[in-house]
Parts: C-alpha cells; sequence; structure tokens
C-alpha cells in the first residue's frame, strides 16, 4: 500500500523525557537539577541532555548531543573517552560527566530513568523504520 493524501506514511515522533538528576561535587550534599534527555528519529544514532538556562553562564539552554551507543554501554561498564563519559555508579544510578574548556560538570542519574528513555528511542527508531546500528556515530557536541 503506497501513501497518499488519505493515507499518510507514518513518521515517528521525537521522544522527550524531563528528569530530575543530581550534580555532584565536593559538597556532601547534593543538588537536584531539571533535565530533559531528548532524541529525535531524524538523527537515530544520537541522544540529547539539556541543562536548563538558569544552570548556564550564558544565560542560555546547554544541550550535549552525543551517541546513543555511548550512553548505552555506560549503563553497563565505563566508556567514553571525550567530552562525554558515562558509568555505572552501583546498581541503580549512573553518572555522564560532560568535559568542556569551560570546566567538568558531574551528574548522577537514575539508571531506571536512562533505560526507559534508550527504551523509548528504540520505539521510536522501529516506528520510522530506521535499523539500528546504521549510518555514522555521531561525535559529541555542546550547543549552549
Amino acid at each position: 500500500m503506497s501513501a497518499t493524501a488519505e493515507n499518510p506514511p507514518a513518521t515517528a515522533a521525537a521522544v522527550e523525557e524531563r528528569v530530575s538528576a543530581r550534580v555532584i561535587t565536593d559538597d556532601p550534599l547534593y543538588r537536584a537539577i531539571p533535565v530533559a534527555l531528548r532524541f529525535t528519529p531524524a538523527e537515530p544514532l544520537a541522544v540529547r541532555i539539556v541543562f536548563p538556562a538558569e544552570l548556564s553562564p550564558e544565560g542560555t539552554d546547554n544541550e550535549w548531543v552525543f551517541p546513543r551507543a555511548l550512553l548505552e554501554a555506560g549503563l553497563l561498564a565505563p566508556t567514553g573517552t571525550g567530552d562525554v563519559r558515562v558509568w555505572p555508579c552501583g546498581r541503580v544510578q549512573a553518572v555522564v560527566e560532560f568535559h568542556s574548556p569551560e570546566g567538568v560538570a558531574v551528574i548522577q542519574f537514575d539508571s531506571a530513568v536512562l533505560r526507559r528513555f534508550l527504551r523509548r528511542t528504540h520505539s521510536a527508531s522501529t516506528a520510522d523504520g530506521a535499523r539500528p546500528g546504521t549510518g555514522a556515530r555521531p561525535a559529541a557536541t555542546r550547543t549552549a
């Protein structure tokens, strides 16, 4: 069956989850922050983590784009050698470390939240007809 005006092709929707994460510092008390996890089927191999403008010295959203495979692998074992590094932290948490010229941010997430987000990204990829593991791997980038 072909797509027509009455029967348009199915397109997958973007995935976005707003979650709470923790900034890890030398202070014994952690600071909870709101974070957006994003995925678009147009970039099936990439995920985005967006920090709100109030956390940025520039006063703009701080968005990091990196390979979805990096996030997946980091839930199981330490991975990453560039601007983004991910590792499991105990049985129920994971740490994502972001390196930029301004410094390093260490953010802790509940692993279940990241796993749920990744499942939703795979469902969105499958619904769009994309096959996992195809195409070039995106490099980690940061936009302010």
